[in-house]
């Protein structure tokens, strides 16, 4: 698999959820969300999104994203990334545009 291309693919994926409010990334929360889409190179990936308290119920929410070829080594290794929201909207280690 090819890491810096399913890492990309996987932050585009992750872009759409950092335009969501915190009030529609909270009413997810214990939701897993499964897709596939094609890489720049044809590869076909499997993202896995999840949804999930960055600590105590009504702080900061996590979305945590995973990515895979469909390979079995890759499946047991996939690459990963996550954005995390507090609760005035703000993503947490990003500068605002």
């Amino acid at each position: 698999m090819d890491k810096q291309e399913a890492l990309a693919v996987l932050e585009r994926h992750l872009a759409e959820y950092r335009r969501l409010s915190y009030a529609e990334l909270a009413a997810r929360i214990g939701d897993d969300e499964q897709c596939e889409v094609a890489g720049p190179s044809g590869t076909e990936y499997q993202i896995e999104i999840q949804f999930l308290w960055d600590g105590p119920p009504g702080g900061n929410i996590r979305v945590f994203g995973g990515i895979d070829d469909g390979t079995i080594l890759a499946a047991f290794r996939p690459v990963c990334s996550s954005i995390i929201m507090d609760p005035n909207g703000r993503l947490l280690g990003e500068e605002a545009e």
